[in-house]
């Protein structure tokens, strides 16, 4: 592993400069000053936005679509199966939580594996994160179209099927591209509305799905038996499932957006785990009190909306659309933002053309980041096929977190002089080697197909850090 470096002098000697410093980078509010020659981002999130963006981007498959799937594996013990993949996500939000801290730049992991193990390393996290969210992102526009097509249909509105969900989703993937470069605290504001919106909807349902469950409406609904195929199929259904806890790592992605980061950056983090946790054990909770594994299991992707007809009508599920419909908005949103601040750290680092880093004086955004965030996702998008591109996307991120607490280590044994986090990690040999041990291993649990994919898009990343990156060094290349 590579001596870890001081962070501000990173990015310019990969450019062959000198070490840069912006004169005052912070200003009596707190707030980062946006510069040209800086380049950096206005510190306009609070703790609610960080916990909105890691909420709003984990809440999705794991209510939304595991649930019929999960049951069908595990029975009623899946919400055991969500509970497992929670420590484990707790186990590298811990780590990447001290880290951001220390360095509470825009890039997240990216900038964690560059500065702790190597320039290669970080290269190949950086520009594999930048695809890995540009497909997920695509997933959930996908997802938008399919629960907007299906909303209009349960309202009666003729839609036509498949063919008018492409036409939804890129609609609303070039609205949110747009709503991100008009201001990150725009962004924020859309993504603190819908996460509250949604989290009402599903306290509401969860809250009263436990008390029918329970017996507090007559009589009591809940499953009789735990663990009905027994206790593997309990972790086999945590590999499958963990994919629902992948958004908490977007919140050090913006970690240049986020105030007193300091403070905010591990209460996001470690309280989005928390707050879906919950949330996901919950639902399984009341799905497979409403109905029975087998049944939950032929439902499929529609299990939940047919747990809420079964609980409130057709009201009922006409609302369960709506909440998912919010769920694919907000983190369709928070993943174009995250996928935006990555390329802008990348391209700081000259890993990709600078200008990418360039910042839309106006705004205080990186208009070009953005550009090259959102407009791939489009041309996904009108693909339409992106199911397996966003397990790949699953398997970055877990490359990703195995990394980040391979760097945490890194960090602790090296203490440079610089390295001065405003939180540490107790325990940490343990808590990060237990996470980086568990990262890697549910790789394991993934299709072939989307291993092979993942293998070669990192190959791929460090073949560009070679021949353009690296070359860029020598030279001095801005």
């Amino acid at each position: 592993m590579g001596a870890a470096r001081d962070p501000d002098a990173d990015a310019a000697n990969v450019a062959g400069e000198s070490p840069v410093h912006v004169a005052s980078p912070t200003d009596a509010a707190g707030e980062t000053t946006v510069t040209e020659e800086g380049t950096e981002l206005e510190r306009s999130i609070g703790l609610g936005g960080g916990v909105a963006i890691g909420v709003g981007t984990m809440i999705g498959a794991g209510i939304f679509v595991f649930p019929g799937l999960a049951a069908g594996r595990a029975g009623p013990a899946a919400a055991g199966s969500f509970a497992i993949g929670a420590v484990v996500a707790l186990l590298v939000a811990l780590p990447a939580s001290e880290l951001a801290t220390a360095m509470p730049k825009s890039g997240g992991g990216y900038y964690f594996v560059s500065r702790a193990l190597g320039a290669l390393p970080g290269a190949v996290v950086g520009l594999g994160i930048w695809l890995g969210l540009v497909f997920a992102t695509a997933f959930y526009l996908v997802g938008f179209g399919n629960y907007a097509a299906a909303l209009l249909a349960e309202v009666g509105v003729p839609v036509g099927g498949v063919p008018v969900v492409v036409p939804l989703a890129l609609v609303f993937g070039a609205f949110l591209t747009v709503l991100n470069l008009a201001g990150t605290e725009n962004a924020a504001t859309l993504q603190n509305y819908v996460v509250g919106l949604l989290l009402a909807i599903l306290v509401f349902f969860l809250g009263y799905g436990s008390l029918d469950a329970v017996g507090a409406f007559g009589r009591s609904t809940a499953p009789e038996e735990f663990m009905p195929f027994g206790p593997t199929p309990v972790l086999t259904t945590a590999a499958l499932v963990f994919t629902s806890y992948l958004g908490f790592a977007q919140v050090a992605t913006v970690a240049g957006d986020i105030e007193d980061p300091g403070r905010n950056l591990p209460l996001a983090m470690v309280g989005s785990v928390l707050v879906v946790a919950v949330l996901y054990v919950g639902t399984i909770f009341v799905a497979t009190s409403a109905f029975g594994s087998e049944a939950l299991s032929r439902f499929g992707e529609t299990a939940i909306v047919e747990v809420a007809r079964a609980l409130f009508g057709d009201a009922g599920a006409l609302a369960v659309l709506v909440a998912g419909l919010l769920a694919t908005v907000s983190s369709a949103n928070a993943s174009i933002l995250s996928t935006s601040r990555a390329v802008f750290a990348v391209s700081k680092d000259a890993l990709l053309p600078r200008y990418a880093s360039r910042l839309n004086l106006a705004y205080g955004t990186p208009h070009v980041a953005l550009a090259m965030a959102g407009g791939p996702v489009l041309v996904l998008v009108a693909l339409g096929e992106v199911e397996v591109l966003a397990e790949v996307a699953s398997f970055l991120h877990l490359v990703m977190y195995g990394l980040t607490c391979v760097a945490l280590l890194a960090m602790r044994r090296d203490e440079p002089e610089w390295y001065d986090p405003d939180f540490r990690v107790p325990a940490h040999r343990l808590v990060a080697g237990v996470g980086a041990v568990a990262s890697f291993a549910l790789v394991a649990f993934m299709q072939p197909l989307s291993r092979y994919v993942g293998v070669a898009v990192m190959l791929a990343a460090a073949g560009w850090y070679k021949y353009y990156a690296d070359d860029v060094r020598l030279k001095g290349v801005l």
